[in-house]
């Protein structure tokens, strides 16, 4: 076996210990078991990554199988695999150390045991679905990346909202697993193979297409089919909540692109389809996040955005090879690509630090924080890394990306047909207005969370979260500014490797003196301001006193932009007064709420569910009766209905 063997076969090894010693000794109180379980998964995640690396640089197709108790699983990784296996890896590694600190705050060993074994399978199950050469175990170990993701949605499955967030992921995870499902079968029955790479044509490709796209898209979350992930992260811990959000939801956009782009040749509609379902996902993302105040389900909605702006990477890629500009396609394929890992980076560390404040304050609601740069001031600098990441503004990873599609977008006027032309003027205009509403959310939740005064006790006590806590987030933060600052340089590595020439600005030289400016005031600041500073309250308006409640809240930054996409909320305003007198003059108390309509869940979701409801209730009814004729007919009926099924399909 060769040095990539060896590497493979060991990081997965260093996964499997820590899964099984985790259970086996789940009830035993030994402090050693967590910590020892996550050292073994930070060396497995450091020799994988080691591994992939090599992959991604050598050009080298990995084929090998690792053998497990009973089946052999053989093993296919070229370099689209081993990018994501790198994506899995590097959050991983930031996560596994977050969650040595992270740990301390659960009080039960048995949830910490079972925590750290849950997360060991949840990460090698994804890597094992990377890594698949055959449908048969792509599909099997899809089904435990759900499973032990599902078990770890319900990890607090005493909280009533944790077990409709469990049983509303789950549902949607099988419904995904179902597309899936239909999709192989259809592969094998054409082709008479389980290896994923051994099929090149298909006589129908519109509903394999179709298929595709259902099962990827719910799993990763894209409109309509997002509703999960704003009830499973609130309700998982930090560290599974960066996991999912970071490296899950991309696992599906990797098996997406694998199966489309072994097909010959992909019509216009599924690029445009594709770009359209992309831009709607950034879009609804980034609206719906603005009007969360719970700062787990506010990241979840921008999860559902950028999975948007990837998927505009992969449309715009298919629309342009369509129509022979290659080059193009090659460079939306590299910034979708781009973009999935440094999502991954900032929506991981974002979701680490929205962890770390959540255990200082025991509340996801940013209206009752407030002050905190001054008590967790590493968190908030951290934070600040993602956020500004995340809002595509220079110098880091997140602007690189969004700036490859603009400038994609802004070449598009070499396709000839005015049609298309028209679409993606209309699908550029949305992607702008997303990275717009993206920053503006991102200042809203910086200023409410970290900066005014505390509005809470918890806030006001408040402390910096561990050690390792804070490592684990400047694992990635670092590679948030690596990613961004020398992005040029690692391109221009990356046009060596694969003769695609990519046009970026060089963000060192722009790094070096913002970094200069930003000392130069720091030290103007600090040593340049006058002695004789008198120190008063802000002006209240007449108030004599002032409190923290009076400060500009979250609520009251978003209420003109729900105001104005009030069409899209469907916003309702509630507004009670009472008054001392009869006249209504004098004012005495007032309550004012403002609710959202529940678009998708009242019209897509809940008439599906009423009518499955209602079918399951006739079901029931006549299965309760027992009339023994009448079963059989229905048996029969059923039976002859399926052979008819099959003798089409065939």
């Amino acid at each position: 076996m060769d040095i990539l063997g060896v590497l493979l076969g060991t990081g997965i090894l260093f996964f499997c210990i820590p899964g099984v010693l985790g259970l086996l000794l789940a009830k035993k109180s030994v402090k050693v078991v967590p910590f020892l379980c996550l050292s073994l998964m930070i060396t497995g995640s450091l020799l994988l990554l080691f591994f992939s690396g090599s992959v991604l640089w050598s050009g080298e197709v990995s084929h090998s199988s690792i053998t497990m108790v009973w089946f052999e699983i053989p093993l296919f990784i070229d370099r689209l695999a081993a990018f994501f296996i790198l994506c899995i890896t590097i959050i991983s590694i930031g996560v596994l150390i977050y969650s040595f600190g992270y740990l301390k705050h659960i009080p039960s060993a048995l949830k910490r045991n079972f925590l750290v074994a849950l997360m060991s399978f949840f990460i090698l199950s994804m890597i094992f679905v990377v890594a698949s050469e055959q449908m048969l175990s792509f599909l099997f170990f899809w089904e435990i990346m759900a499973l032990a993701s599902f078990f770890l949605v319900m990890f607090n499955y005493e909280e009533d909202d944790t077990k409709k967030a469990g049983l509303f992921y789950l549902v949607m995870t099988q419904l995904s697993t179902l597309f899936l499902l239909a999709a192989f079968l259809m592969i094998y029955n054409e082709t008479g193979s389980l290896t994923i790479t051994a099929w090149t044509g298909f006589t129908n490709p519109t509903i394999l297409f179709l298929f595709l796209l259902l099962g990827f898209g719910t799993k990763a979350g894209v409109i309509p089919f997002h509703k999960w992930l704003p009830y499973a992260h609130p309700a998982s811990p930090s560290p599974v909540s960066a996991l999912m959000s970071g490296i899950m939801i991309k696992v599906a956009l990797y098996g997406l692109l694998r199966f489309i782009l072994l097909l010959p040749s992909q019509p216009l509609w599924w690029g445009l389809v594709i770009l359209v379902l992309g831009t709607i996902s950034a879009l609804l993302g980034v609206i719906y996040a603005l009007k969360e105040h719970d700062i787990k389900c506010l990241l979840a909605y921008h999860s559902i955005e950028n999975i948007g702006i990837i998927l505009i990477g992969i449309g715009l890629y298919l629309v342009f090879l369509f129509y022979g500009f290659e080059e193009l396609a090659w460079v939306s394929f590299a910034a979708a690509l781009f973009h999935t890992l440094n999502h991954a980076l900032f929506k991981s560390l974002l979701f680490m630090s929205a962890g770390s404040v959540v255990t200082a304050t025991q509340t996801k609601n940013i209206d009752k924080m407030g002050g905190l740069i001054k008590r967790m001031p590493f968190t908030a600098v951290f934070f600040l890394i993602g956020a500004v990441s995340i809002a595509g503004l220079p110098p880091f990873n997140g602007f690189v990306s969004e700036f490859m599609l603009f400038s994609v977008f802004f070449q598009s006027n070499v396709i000839a047909s005015p049609i298309i032309k028209v679409i993606l003027f209309l699908c550029l205009s949305l992607f702008a207005m997303t990275s717009t509403l993206a920053v503006a959310c991102f200042v809203k939740v910086f200023g409410t969370v970290f900066l005014a005064h505390p509005r809470s006790s918890e806030a006001a006590e408040a402390k910096e979260a561990s050690f390792s806590m804070a490592i684990g987030q400047a694992v990635l933060a670092f590679f948030c500014i690596v990613l961004g600052v020398f992005s040029f340089q690692i391109f221009g590595i990356v046009a060596q490797k694969t003769g695609v020439a990519i046009v970026l600005p060089d963000l060192l030289g722009f790094s070096i003196i913002l970094g200069v400016l930003v000392i130069a005031l720091f030290l103007a600041v600090r040593f340049l301001n006058p002695k004789n500073v008198r120190i008063s309250e802000t002006w209240g308006c007449g108030i004599s006193s002032q409190n923290a409640t009076m400060e500009y809240t979250a609520s009251g930054f978003s209420e003109p932009i729900i105001t104005i996409f009030s069409s899209i909320y469907r916003t309702k305003k509630t507004n009670q007064r009472t008054f001392h007198d009869e006249f209504g003059a004098v004012f005495k108390e007032g309550y004012a709420e403002i609710t959202l309509l529940k678009f998708f869940e009242k019209y897509l979701y809940m008439p599906i569910v009423r009518v499955i409801q209602s079918i399951s209730s006739v079901l029931y009814n006549l299965q309760n009766e027992v009339e023994l004729d009448r079963d059989i007919l229905f048996g029969f009926l059923t039976i002859v209905i399926l052979l008819v099924i099959v003798g089409v399909a065939v």
